[in-house]
C-alpha cells in the first residue's frame, strides 16, 4: 500500500512538472525574453498609504493576475527598498510568485530622490545600503529576476549629468553599483540580472558610450516616450548603434498628453499596435516593459479593473502565435541545424529537424539556409510548416532513394 502511495505521489509530481514546463514558452517562441508591465502607480506611489491595509492584497492580486495573463515574463515592482516598505514589497513579491512571474525590482532608496520625506543619501551610502539589502533579503529573489538599484538615477543624488556635467562620475557610479550588486547576488547564490540601469533616452545618449555599455554587460535601458512609433524605433536603433549594445525599453507607453495629446481608447490601441509591429522587427531591441498597468494616462486597465483595448494588443505581442515546423530532405530524413528566419526572429532546427517561431498574422518564412543544401520548397499546412531541402552534392544512394521516393527510416 505504501509503495503504491509513493508511486502515485511521484507520478503526480512528474505530471505537474511536465505541465509546468509545457506552459512555459521557449525564448525562440517569444519576441523578447524580457516582457514586463510596470506597477509603479500602485507599488510605489501609494505604498505608505497601504502599508497597514490588508484589503490591498486583493488589489495586488488582481493586478498581478491580469499582468500574468498577457504573457508577460516579468512584473516591474517599484516599491522602495527602505525597511519601512519591506512588508508591502513582500506582499507584491508573494503575488508575483503565485502567478509564476519573475520580478523586475525597480524601486530605490527613498532618500535618493527624497521620496516620502526621507533624508538625502549620497552615492557611497547608496552602494552600501544596496549591498546590505540584497544580502539581508535573500528570500526575495529567484533566479531570472532583475534588480535595478537606481532607476533613472539622474533624478536624484548629485543631480542630472546633463546639467552637472559630471559625466565620468555618473558612469563610474553605475559601473561600481553594478559590480556591488553582482557581488551580492553571487554571495547569496542567486542568478539575478542587475545591469538594467534605466535612464532617460537623452541621458543614455550622453552616458552610454561603448566602453561604459561594455562594462555594464552590453545593455542600455531607456525610459522613452515619443510622439510616434517611427521615432521610437529610430531612437532605439540609434542608441544601440552608438552604444554598441542592445536596448531594453524600461518604460514606454501612450498617451503622454504633453507628447501625444489626448487619445481615445481606440487611438491608444492603434498607436500601440503600430509601435509593437515596428519594434518586433528591430533586432537591437532586447526587451520591453510597458508603463503603466493602472493609474496613469497610459494605463492598460481602468481603475475598476476592466481591460482597455490596448491590453489585447499588448497580449498579441507578448504571447504571439507559435507555429512549429520541421526541416527535411527530399526523401523524408530530418535535417538538423537549419537556420530558419521569418520577418521577426531567427531559429535553428534541432536534431529531429523541429523548430518553432513566433508569428503575427502572416506565417511566411523569409530565409532558410544549411551548408551543403538548397531550399526546394516550403509547405504551409494549417498550423505547421514543412521545409524541404535538397542536397547540393548527393550520393548515389541518395539519388536512388530520391528517384524511388522511399524515405529513409530514422530512429
Amino acid at each position: 500500500m505504501k509503495k503504491k502511495l509513493l508511486l502515485s505521489v511521484i507520478l503526480i509530481v512528474l505530471f505537474a512538472a511536465t505541465i509546468s514546463k509545457s506552459e512555459q514558452k521557449n525564448d525562440e517562441e517569444m519576441f523578447w525574453t524580457f516582457q514586463s508591465i510596470d506597477t509603479m502607480k500602485y507599488s510605489r506611489d501609494i505604498s505608505r498609504e497601504k502599508l497597514t491595509d490588508p484589503s490591498f492584497n486583493t488589489d495586488i492580486d488582481e493586478q498581478i493576475k491580469n499582468i500574468a495573463a498577457t504573457g508577460a515574463t516579468h512584473v516591474a515592482i517599484a516599491t522602495p527598498y527602505d525597511t519601512e516598505f519591506l512588508p508591502i514589497l513582500k506582499r507584491w513579491v508573494t503575488s508575483a510568485r503565485k502567478y509564476n512571474l519573475k520580478i523586475w525590482f525597480r524601486g530605490n532608496w527613498s532618500g535618493w530622490e527624497g521620496w516620502f520625506d526621507y533624508p538625502t543619501i549620497n552615492r557611497t551610502e547608496h552602494k552600501e545600503k544596496t549591498y546590505e539589502f540584497i544580502i539581508q533579503n535573500n528570500d526575495l529573489f529567484l533566479d531570472g529576476d532583475i534588480f535595478t538599484a537606481c532607476p533613472e538615477c539622474e533624478n536624484g543624488g548629485p543631480g542630472d549629468p546633463r546639467l552637472t556635467r559630471d559625466i565620468s562620475g555618473h558612469r563610474a557610479f553605475l559601473i561600481e553599483e553594478y559590480e556591488v550588486t553582482q557581488k551580492a547576488f553571487r554571495e547569496i547564490d542567486k542568478d539575478v540580472t542587475s545591469n538594467f540601469n534605466s535612464m532617460n533616452g537623452d541621458v543614455a545618449r550622453l552616458i552610454m558610450d561603448k566602453e561604459t555599455t561594455e562594462a555594464l554587460g552590453g545593455i542600455v535601458v531607456i525610459d522613452h516616450y515619443v510622439a510616434s512609433p517611427d521615432q521610437l524605433v529610430s531612437d532605439i536603433a540609434e542608441i544601440a548603434k552608438n552604444s554598441g549594445g542592445h536596448v531594453v525599453l524600461g518604460e514606454f507607453g501612450a498617451p503622454i498628453e504633453d507628447i501625444n495629446g489626448k487619445m481615445t481608447e481606440d487611438e491608444q490601441a492603434a498607436w500601440l499596435d503600430e509601435a509593437f509591429t515596428k519594434m518586433v522587427r528591430e533586432k537591437s531591441l532586447a526587451g520591453v516593459s510597458y508603463w503603466v498597468n493602472v493609474g496613469g494616462s497610459t494605463q492598460l486597465w481602468n481603475s475598476d479593473g476592466t481591460p482597455r483595448k490596448a491590453v489585447s494588443v499588448l497580449a498579441s505581442f507578448y504571447n504571439p502565435l507559435e507555429i512549429p515546423g520541421i526541416t527535411k530532405d527530399e526523401i523524408g530524413k530530418p535535417i538538423a541545424n537549419v537556420t530558419v528566419l521569418n520577418a521577426y526572429r531567427e531559429t535553428t532546427s534541432d536534431s529531429s529537424g523541429f523548430f518553432s517561431l513566433p508569428f503575427l498574422d502572416k506565417k511566411e518564412i523569409e530565409h532558410v539556409s544549411k551548408e551543403g543544401y538548397s531550399l526546394k520548397y516550403i509547405y504551409y499546412e494549417n498550423s505547421n510548416i514543412t521545409i524541404i531541402l535538397e542536397q547540393n552534392n548527393p550520393s548515389l544512394l541518395y539519388k536512388i532513394l530520391r528517384l524511388f521516393k522511399r524515405p529513409l527510416k530514422t530512429k
